[in-house]
């Protein structure tokens, strides 16, 4: 099949007919030379004919192939337009989109599958082929550093790469603070770290600020394990907007360090009154930004351990926030201006109907799914609510994913 590609899907994929093209762009004149069904959805390889003049150069040599960024080969300027695009398409808002300040070099995160075919990243829609990278733009350039360590790595404790039917070491996750410079290295195993293994760690890492070994027991393909703390310090900091976060093995932290300041001011443009409640507030990304610009805040977050580290960043940074544990759909939304709520993808949920029920005049809604943002709004929130404003974040170059902030007030 030959054609010109026109359309973007909801994914971000080239769309020709009823066919799907992964690195395809509107404008993009292809032959599909091959296909394959993937959760119902025909997923074609193509032959590119005639290239799209939204297309730029990419910076990456394994781009093409690795899953992680399907829109390197765009000009950003365009991916900007079409993210804006796609997500007025998916909710009927029209928002200006904020680049991202850097669009190489910031992910301050990156997990690393370690297999028998090499160490990277997967295919895009193809979870059991890996493509072994000799670098990453997006991540660091000093992404060849921690690759050449984790070989060594294994060479030396001889313990053995994944292969989907066993082995010892699955992943290894890097953290790379970019306003304090420090390194967190994670090494995901289905094994217990002896002594020996322990001494080859700091020698492999030694330009790790922080080590762990987190135990995997289960034959998911996830970066996920019980972690231990092996060496240096516990927790590493990242500083954002004069505000040091410490971040853990198990924390969620925005993934774009550079863009999170356009993200928190975001937030904090929108916010009415002086008491506000942060919902799903982790390890309190919102709640001490907005408590060092001078507002009282409370955060909810059902983790222990997450609220532990956001009271740590508190005294550490001398800010007066106060943290509960507590599942977010049972706190009390009462006697607040502004309640922010950063949900799971999954959304909010019947959780919106008591949101729309009880909630304060002012509502922000910050969202990287916006399926789920109109779901929750279209279902239960826009019932007592309707939207004031938005704007866009791009939080994730390259990819077709952007952060919402969206402010809703009550009728």
């Amino acid at each position: 099949m030959r054609g010109k590609v026109r359309d973007i899907s909801e994914d971000g994929l080239g769309v020709l007919g009823n066919i799907l093209l992964p690195f395809a762009y509107p404008g993009d004149v292809v032959e599909v030379v091959k296909t394959r069904n993937k959760l119902g959805k025909e997923i074609g390889e193509f032959i590119l004919l005639d290239p799209s003049p939204l297309r730029g150069k990419s910076k990456c040599m394994h781009f093409g192939r690795c899953g992680g960024c399907l829109w390197q080969g765009l000009k950003y300027r365009e991916q900007l337009k079409l993210k804006a695009g796609l997500f007025e398409k998916l909710t009927n808002i029209s928002a200006e989109i904020k680049p991202s300040p850097k669009i190489y070099g910031f992910r301050n995160i990156t997990n690393l599958i370690v297999t028998v075919n090499g160490i990277g990243m997967k295919e895009f829609a193809r979870p059991k082929t890996v493509v072994p990278l000799r670098e990453c733009p997006v991540f660091s350039w000093n992404f060849p550093i921690y690759v050449e360590a984790i070989k060594e790595f294994l060479r030396k404790s001889k313990l053995r790469p994944w292969n989907w039917k066993g082995g010892e070491v699955h992943y290894v996750q890097i953290r790379e603070m970019k306003f304090t410079g420090e390194v967190m290295v994670n090494v995901i195993a289905h094994v217990e770290p002896i002594k020996k293994v322990k001494e080859i760690l700091l020698e492999t890492f030694d330009f790790a600020d922080s080590i762990y070994w987190s135990v995997k027991r289960d034959k998911r393909d996830d970066p996920r394990g019980t972690p231990i703390h092996i060496h240096g310090e516990e927790l590493v900091k990242e500083l954002v907007e004069g505000v040091y976060y410490f971040i853990h093995p198990s924390s969620f932290f925005q993934t774009n360090s550079y863009a999170l300041p356009l993200l928190l001011e975001a937030v904090k443009e929108y916010v009415e009154g002086e008491n506000v409640l942060d919902l799903y507030s982790g390890i309190g990304t919102f709640s001490l930004y907005l408590a060092s610009e001078g507002f009282k805040v409370k955060g909810v977050e059902i983790n222990e351990f997450s609220v532990s580290v956001a009271k740590k960043s508190a005294e550490f940074n001398s800010l007066d926030v106060e943290f509960e544990v507590r599942n977010a759909e049972e706190a009390d939304l009462s006697g607040y201006d502004t309640i922010v709520v950063d949900p799971p993808r999954k959304g909010l949920g019947r959780f919106a109907e008591r949101i729309a029920r009880e909630g304060p005049e002012t509502l922000i809604y910050v969202s990287c799914n916006p399926r789920r943002f109109i779901l929750d709004y279209r279902n239960y929130l826009g019932k007592a609510y309707e939207i004031k404003e938005a704007i866009l974040i791009d939080m994730f170059p390259h990819t077709p994913h952007v952060e919402a902030v969206i402010k809703l007030f009550k009728r």
